[in-house]
């Protein structure tokens, strides 16, 4: 099926830009997708090119960013790689990986991406347009933009913002953030900055974030619609439900909502983090603290110890080594410390780290072998190509339970057997994804593969009691409420606000 023929056809695609990054685009297209979906349409999210190390792996192995998997999950479907066809993961040094429909396909610098990369971004971009079309005829896409649309020195090669608008000729709606002051200056500066053909797709505006009495917006709304000619159709206030986040500035600003709680749980800020989002469950409990370890500092404070998946782990356990952090861990260890590793931590938790294809952040011969913290007798061995899955499995440590998550890694990870003194028991039925030793003073240290494996209800309880249980804390006996229950009822939440200030009805037609 060729799109452009077809597009007479179709329903016409709602898309979300934004006056700047940060305005609040990725929450919108969440909630319109869940509004739609009650309203019995077959919403699809959609976002043509995304720069975020926080993936998703789809049912297909394909890697997507998080944030599409989110709106996926808010229009009640399975996310695919397809919904995000342009994925770039950062690797530092002005250097990202790209992925094409869920697989990598190479190494670019910021400076040589569109040289390099443009022709063949956009021809991914229409083949997952008219793929998902060609699947779900009927459906309705709702398409997030990427930062401002009209970044006057790269608007030429924007791949996700007009291109993606005009093409489709999406009904788009344009949304500015009044927390960050400044909001008629945003509209009628973004606009003013369209081309003509460009400014008529915006049949809306929202103005996010708002504080107080919306009756005192009357005024500037008015304002707004008589200079612009385009109809205000929703003032949102700001909401308090936290949301998994985006990209990394977000996570540096989410702050625990508990005082007094339980436990305390620190997490270390690794300069190349990956999938932060695997700790959002632990955020929504509420006997639990998460802080952010940057720097050296005695651990002792902390129940239990994260270290979260990187992007670049021969280069983050690097920096482990030289900040003084490494020594704090392994001191940590020895005072009876609960350490848990995912991906990136599981690897660093081990004796060795090999990277002889300079495939995670070694920039020299002299780096290509390193040693890990030393914790866990693992031998770790990156390869040229990523193994990226969904996981079934069942655990058998600290409880036996069914487990789900995905893998997305380079490394292959295999005992050591110098070191086989060492007692080391696997975590789950398949031997390969996980590991885990009791200290002899008390502790345990665990590392795993599996991304989302806090999201598992009853392992995270399990997990979270034999914590409480070494602190001669009460177990807890009731459930903990199941995560993905919360995340709907979260995004259940976000859509009803948005209804309530939201009118949609001009775009349904």
């Amino acid at each position: 099926m060729e799109l452009e023929a077809k597009l007479y056809e179709i329903k016409k695609p709602i898309m979300v830009l934004g006056t700047s990054s940060g305005a609040g685009k990725s929450l919108t297209v969440t909630a319109i997708c869940r509004i739609l979906k009650n309203l019995g349409e077959e919403p699809i999210p959609f976002k043509g090119q995304n720069m975020s190390n926080n993936a998703w792996v789809d049912w297909e192995g394909g890697e997507m960013a998080y944030s599409q998997a989110l709106q996926a999950f808010a229009c009640g479907i399975n996310p695919s790689a397809e919904m995000n066809p342009i994925l770039l993961k950062p690797q530092g040094n002005s250097k990202s990986e790209v992925i094409h429909l869920g697989k990598s396909v190479g190494i670019t610098t910021a400076k040589n991406y569109y040289q390099d990369w443009f022709i063949p971004g956009w021809e991914v971009i229409k083949k997952s347009l008219n793929s998902i079309y060609k699947k779900k005829p009927n459906c309705r896409l709702i398409i997030e933009g990427a930062g401002s649309p009209v970044e006057m020195n790269l608007i030429h090669r924007d791949l996700t913002n007009l291109r993606v608008a005009k093409y489709l000729n999406a009904n788009c709606i344009l949304v500015t953030d009044i927390e960050r002051g400044g909001v008629f200056a945003q509209i009628i500066g973004t606009l003013e900055l369209m081309k003509p053909k460009e400014k008529k797709l915006i049949k809306g505006i929202i103005i996010n974030r708002f504080r107080g009495d919306l009756s005192l917006f009357e005024e500037g709304k008015k304002w707004i619609e008589d200079k612009t000619q385009i109809p205000v159709i929703g003032i949102v206030p700001w909401l308090n439900d936290s949301f998994p986040p985006e990209d990394s500035l977000d996570l540096l600003e989410k702050k625990s909502r508990f005082t007094n709680p339980d436990i305390k749980v620190g997490i270390i800020k690794l300069p190349s983090i990956s999938n932060f989002s695997d700790f959002d469950p632990l955020e929504n409990e509420e006997s639990i603290l998460i802080e952010w370890i940057r720097e050296s500092q005695n651990l002792r404070k902390y129940d239990f110890i994260i270290l979260p998946g990187s992007k670049q782990t021969i280069k983050d356990q690097i920096f482990l080594e030289n900040s003084g952090i490494a020594q704090d861990i392994r001191e940590y260890s020895n005072n009876k410390g609960n350490i848990i590793g995912i991906c990136g931590g599981l690897q660093m938790l081990g004796t060795t780290l090999e990277d002889p294809y300079f495939k995670e952040g070694s920039k020299n011969i002299s780096e290509q072998k390193i040693k890990g913290i030393g914790l866990l007798p693992l031998k770790t061995t990156f390869f040229e190509k990523k193994l990226t899955r969904q996981i079934n499995s069942e655990s058998v440590w600290p409880c036996k339970s069914k487990i789900n998550g995905f893998e997305i890694h380079n490394g292959q990870t295999e005992l050591n057997k110098m070191q086989s003194a060492l007692k080391i028991n696997p975590i789950f039925k398949e031997l390969n994804l996980g590991w885990y030793k009791e200290n002899n003073g008390g502790g345990t240290i665990a590392g795993t593969y599996i991304h989302g494996i806090f999201e598992n209800d009853s392992w995270r309880d399990q997990y979270i009691n034999l914590i409480r249980k070494s602190k001669n804390l009460p177990i807890l006996s009731k459930k903990s409420i199941s995560y993905k229950m919360k995340r709907e009822s979260i995004i259940d939440n976000l859509a009803n606000e948005f209804d309530k200030h939201l009118n949609l009805k001009q775009f349904l037609n």
